[in-house]
């Protein structure tokens, strides 16, 4: 009882597992998206920050500067009277700026490295052009460092300069790395390390320099990770909560069905009273009152179905032949179903009749051919509207025994066949053939009448086999036989006498009608390709010997007459018809 509890329970989980796996794929699916999707929010809005700030130090810190200084009236006079002493003392005051006199620097720095810058120009009170003042700040680790804290990032998120495909500035342990461009936010290898990173240009050039912020992908599976876990400890409290569920379910469920098998192992040691107790109305209380009702059938059943069978098995035991057991099945099959009556059909003609088939509900038809083809059946005509469950099965065993008597009669009937046949060409054997010979003198020593036969022989046949083979050879014959199939009546006996001799027993046909057709069975040997070997066709000749009865006056004496005809038409060059000749008296052999 434990182990089938613990299966319970087991199934339980397993059902409760399914959902929970689907649903644990799902949100792990959802929380990465989920998280992804922040992710990209907090780049996007650290780059925007970082953006603004850098256009704000552009817009104020240097081109406010350069303004500035062109319009001081100190610089314009320094300018205008050429003070390079003046212009250097200025440049000291102004760090990254340089003053430009006819474009060539005379005081302050000239921009270097990667930088962005802005000029602005200086004129004298008559509007001439006098100079021109460059102030510039260079864009490196220290502007990004000051974006870094403008935009409030923190550990591990990176902002980088990158042009080109290549990061310019950023963390040293990156710079100088591949990155490709960024369109979208995006997965991206930077190092040995792979990033989400968001880029936007600020810096219009060719190719154009972006600024570009990223965050290692591991923070964002440590927090996946994370939301996951809490998941699977919820599902693991949900599972245990089933599992003790199920526990207690199955105990209850155990006791009943600990009763069943109690009240089903009695019944099958033919205890037939045995009862099982049956308490609500639940399917359990369904279960224990169909297995009572189940029992009391069962005990009035066994009787008749017992009766049924020891009949059955006497009159199996009693007859050996086929059709005289299709009567007695047929016969056991009404009496033990209660039939009105059952008929037996066999290729659509009825072999077996019992009770009145003809009146009562539909009939039960129960293929009895081989692998349950309908050229055999066994029609049951139930005496009310239909058979009950255990009468049919009772008439489904019945009929099965009746396929097994009819495939004996196939087997019968196969055996006889094969017994009269030529393997070979399918054609009659010798056997048959001379019990065929046998038969037709007698009905026409009887009735009157005509008989010939025609013996065929293949010329020059061990030629065929040493040249093209034993399997050319067989082709031959069999082609040989075709041949003669197609030539005779359905009333003729074409046989194989032996190796490539061939006999035809033509019955109601004289000696002339016997040569006609001899020679037209010449002339389509001799014009057909029999076989094919070594890619050319095989094309045999073959002789005839005709005789026809009454002029042999005896079976062997026909026989004899059509056999030294065919020795004569050998002599004669084969592939000829020679008739026996009937004024000459032929010895039949002994």
């Amino acid at each position: 009882m434990g182990s089938f509890k613990l299966r319970l329970v087991t199934y339980f989980l397993l059902l409760a597992l399914l959902p929970l796996l689907a649903a644990s794929w799902a949100f792990s699916q959802v929380a990465t998206k989920s998280e992804v999707g922040n992710t990209d929010s907090r780049l996007n809005a650290a780059l925007r920050v970082a953006i603004n700030d850098y256009s704000r130090r552009v817009r104020a810190d240097l081109a406010g500067t350069a303004s500035s200084l062109a319009h001081a009236t100190s610089v314009q006079q320094a300018f205008q009277t050429r003070n390079r002493a003046a212009l250097v003392r200025l440049a000291r005051s102004v760090p990254d700026a340089g003053f430009y006199i006819n474009n060539q620097l005379v005081a302050g720095e000239a921009p270097k490295g990667l930088h962005v810058e802005r000029t602005s120009s200086v004129f004298a009170e008559d509007g001439a052009l006098i100079g021109r003042i460059v102030v510039w700040f260079p864009l490196d680790g220290t502007l990004l460092s000051q974006l870094r804290a403008a935009t409030g990032l923190a550990a591990p998120d990176r902002i980088l300069l990158a042009q080109g495909g290549k990061v310019l500035a950023g963390p040293s342990d990156i710079v100088g790395t591949t990155v490709t461009p960024l369109p979208a936010p995006s997965y991206t290898n930077l190092g040995d390390s792979r990033y989400r990173a968001v880029s936007a240009p600020i810096l219009e050039s060719s190719p154009p320099l972006t600024l570009v912020v990223v965050t290692p992908t591991s923070a964002i599976d440590n927090s996946v990770s994370a939301l996951r876990e809490r998941f699977l400890i919820f599902a693991f409290l949900a599972l245990a909560i089933v599992a003790i569920l199920a526990w207690l379910l199955g105990r209850t469920i155990v006791r009943s069905l600990g009763e069943l098998a109690d009240a089903a192992g009695a019944v099958s040691r033919g205890q037939f009273g045995q009862r099982v107790p049956v308490r609500g109305r639940d399917e359990l209380a369904t279960l224990g009152r169909a297995f009572n009702e189940m029992s009391g059938q069962l005990a009035a059943e066994r009787g008749r179905v017992q009766d049924a069978v020891d009949r059955f098995g006497k009159a199996l035991a009693a007859t050996h032949d086929p059709f005289m057991l299709l009567n007695v099945i047929v016969e056991s099959a009404v009496e033990a179903t209660g039939a009105a009556g059952g008929r037996l059909i066999v290729d659509g003609e009825e072999q077996a009749r019992a009770g009145e088939p003809d009146e009562g509900g539909r009939p039960l038809v129960i293929p009895l051919g081989p692998e349950g083809k309908e050229d055999a059946m066994l029609l049951l005509t139930p005496a009310a509207a239909d058979f009950g469950d255990q009468s049919r099965e009772l008439a489904l065993w019945l009929g099965s025994q009746a396929s097994i008597a009819l495939e004996n009669v196939r087997l019968h009937r196969l055996v006889a066949r094969q017994a009269s046949t030529d393997g070979l060409t399918e054609l009659a054997n010798r056997r048959e053939f001379e019990d065929s010979l046998a038969n037709e003198i007698s009905r026409a020593e009887r009735f009157g009448g005509t008989l010939a036969l025609i013996l065929a022989d293949l010329d020059n046949f061990k030629q065929v086999n040493d040249r093209f083979g034993h399997q050319a050879g067989d082709e031959v014959l069999r082609s040989f036989a075709d041949i003669l199939r197609e030539t005779v009546r359905d009333i003729d006996v074409a046989a194989r006498y032996g190796g490539e001799e061939f006999a035809i027993l033509l019955p109601q046909t004289d000696i002339v009608g016997a040569e006609a057709l001899a020679e037209r069975l010449r002339e389509a040997a001799e014009s057909r390709a029999m076989a094919e070997a070594h890619d050319s066709p095989v094309t045999v000749t073959s002789s005839f010997g005709v005789a026809s009865f009454p002029e042999a006056g005896t079976g062997p004496g026909l026989f004899a007459a059509a056999d030294e005809a065919l020795y004569r038409a050998k002599r004669a060059g084969k592939n000829c018809v020679v008739c026996a000749e009937t004024n000459r008296p032929v010895r039949a052999p002994h």
